[in-house]
């Protein structure tokens, strides 16, 4: 395992560590029935991941006409308190996900998250999950101010600063992760499995797995 070329990952949260659509879905509908729209297929809420949670309900919203923004923001609100209760109901890590942090750690790397979502509901599904131990920091769409999220790299290049790293990688499953590894000088793994946003070998990753066990084997060939 020492051969590994790093020292520290960060990963995306949702589509990448977790399985989180369904809880993410179950949100939006209820913004969504709050609003008079009618609602999505929960498994299709895949197809609106990426961004953070209010991309994610204007996309769905957009899709069935629009709102005016002070429309919008009651049902966005709506959403945030409804997943604040309710956010590690159904979401669960990958397949093979606690077995490849597991021996990630046994051979020295630290590791971060790095996601879009709120820092508050990140640390609260994975404490629930009983993950949030396994890292270093966990670093929110909010946490580096407004404007400072995913794809810019300012999230990326403080995940690497807490975990003191000299030669960190990223893990994700989206043009906006791709893009901020790139703008942070860091070479990135995309999660073929999760929720792209193009199709995975169009996301400029220098590597693409299909599973969580592909990830050590991805890492030692960069």
């Amino acid at each position: 395992m020492t051969d590994i070329p790093f020292d520290a990952i960060g990963f995306d949260l949702d589509g990448t560590l977790l399985d989180t659509h369904k809880d993410l879905g179950c949100a939006v509908n209820h913004a969504l029935e709050l609003g008079g729209f009618a609602q999505v297929p929960v498994d299709s809420s895949k197809d609106l991941i990426g961004g953070g949670a209010k991309i994610m309900l204007a996309r769905a919203v957009e899709a069935q006409g629009g709102l005016p923004e002070d429309e919008f923001r009651p049902l966005y609100k709506a959403m945030l308190a409804y997943y604040a209760q309710n956010n590690a109901v159904h979401s669960r890590p990958y397949p093979g996900a606690l077995e490849t942090l597991d021996a990630l750690a046994e051979a020295g790397l630290t590791m971060a998250v790095v996601t879009n979502k709120f820092e508050s509901f990140a640390t609260s599904i994975l404490t629930q999950l009983g993950l949030a131990d396994r890292f270093v920091t966990i670093i929110g769409g909010d946490t580096m101010g407004k404007g400072n999220a995913k794809p810019k790299p300012d999230p990326v290049i403080e995940a690497r600063k807490r975990c003191a790293s000299a030669r960190f990688a990223f893990v994700g499953d989206s043009t906006y992760d791709v893009a901020a590894a790139r703008a942070a000088d860091v070479p990135v793994v995309v999660a073929a499995y999760g929720y792209c946003d193009k199709p995975p070998h169009e996301l400029g990753g220098d590597a693409v797995i299909d599973s969580f066990d592909g990830l050590i084997p991805a890492l030692r060939g960069l």
